[in-house]
């Protein structure tokens, strides 16, 4: 599989509109708007797609989870800039689960002011089913069940210094 971005690619640092807004209040000023992403070459046998954000450098001793969206029907191949909004452009169908900030959406990068750049891997997951999880499912049950039902995925890498 492949995973793609018209807003960066592998290894560039994010913008400031993909950022966290200070209405967080960790101390960024960003625009918090999730980044357009694009994947192919899915696996036969993919009944859904599910999306992460992932941040393994944030200093918790577990990462932090940005964003969390699954049961993105198979036929979609794509999110737009923004889909990660309260009310963004998500298919029918797909949801968005609880992140490390407590809700469900999009939060983008905001590592401790003045600490190394973290990454924030954006993986597409090719899911063998539809997950049978709420908006209020941790990331971490997710994760628990996107280990044993993907049949294939893809990560794409931007970086954030604060």
């Amino acid at each position: 599989m492949q995973l793609i971005s018209n807003d960066f690619s592998d290894g560039d640092y994010l913008a400031l509109e993909h950022v966290l807004g200070e209405e967080f209040g960790f101390g960024c000023e960003g625009g918090n708007r999730s980044p357009q992403l694009q994947w192919s070459g899915a696996p036969e046998g993919t009944k859904s797609f599910a999306l992460t954000c992932f941040d393994p450098d944030a200093p918790t001793g577990s990462g932090f989870w940005h964003w969390v969206v699954v049961n993105i029907p198979a036929t979609i191949s794509e999110l737009p800039a923004g889909a990660g909004s309260e009310n963004g452009p998500l298919p029918t169908g797909a949801l968005q689960t609880r992140t490390d900030f407590g809700k469900p959406g999009y939060g983008g990068p905001c590592p401790p002011d003045g600490d190394h750049p973290h990454r924030y891997l954006f993986t597409v997951h090719a899911v063998s089913g539809m997950l049978g999880v709420d908006a209020d499912s941790s990331a971490a049950v997710i994760g628990f069940q996107l280990h044993f039902n993907t049949l294939a995925k893809a990560t794409l890498m931007g970086l954030y210094k604060h």
